[in-house]
């Protein structure tokens, strides 16, 4: 008959009577789990790793190297596996904490760097015009002034200010065709931007 003392439990584990396991399970399963589940905060947690530690005490045979008593043994071990678990949880994060810093600080760097080109297109684009095509443009859309007041600044009628934005834009649009990535109003949006705080 196998007696539930931890001292005959752990005599009887050594000579290979596997009741002796099961009953210690019964007897310690329970109220691991609720010290696991004390700092693991995560019911599921506390139960796998009490599992997993039963299971490696006997394939590994761990009881061999104790003597007398085991509960606090018992207790001490998953002790530690909570804190090794929580510690290795804790560098898992902050590995995926710098992981998604370093994507975020990329991502801002091809922002910046697709902000760059825009305004290089645009301030190259403007500069191959005509110098009242660039600068009808420059006061419609970058100014915000109003065709009547554009057009009385340019010394030109409306019609013939509607004119120079028609083609400024087809211009535009034809030298950026090919970059996908761009769009006449994208860049235009970007070039207004940099154009009203100067950066």
């Amino acid at each position: 008959m196998i007696l539930n003392s931890d001292i005959n439990l752990l005599a009887q584990l050594k000579q290979g009577e596997s009741a002796a396991f099961d009953a210690m399970f019964k007897k310690y399963y329970k109220v691991l789990c609720v010290n696991a589940l004390f700092y693991l905060k995560s019911e599921e947690d506390a139960e796998d790793l009490v599992q997993t530690f039963f299971i490696e005490f006997a394939e590994k045979r761990l009881y061999l190297k104790l003597e007398g008593e085991i509960k606090g043994y018992l207790f001490r071990s998953i002790q530690n596996r909570c804190l090794n678990h929580i510690r290795a949880s804790n560098n898992l994060k902050r590995k995926q904490e710098s992981i998604e810093l370093k994507e975020e600080i990329a991502d801002d760097n091809d922002a910046m760097e697709l902000r760059e080109n825009m305004y290089v297109l645009m301030e190259q684009a403007l500069c191959d015009m005509p110098a009242q095509r660039r600068q009808a443009l420059t006061m419609v859309y970058l100014e915000n002034k109003k065709y009547q007041d554009a057009a009385d600044k340019m010394g030109i009628s409306i019609n013939s200010l509607k004119t120079h934005l028609k083609i400024g834009l087809k211009s535009l649009r034809e030298k950026i065709k090919n970059k996908k990535e761009f769009t006449c109003i994208t860049i235009f949006i970007v070039y207004i931007i940099k154009y009203i705080y100067n950066i």
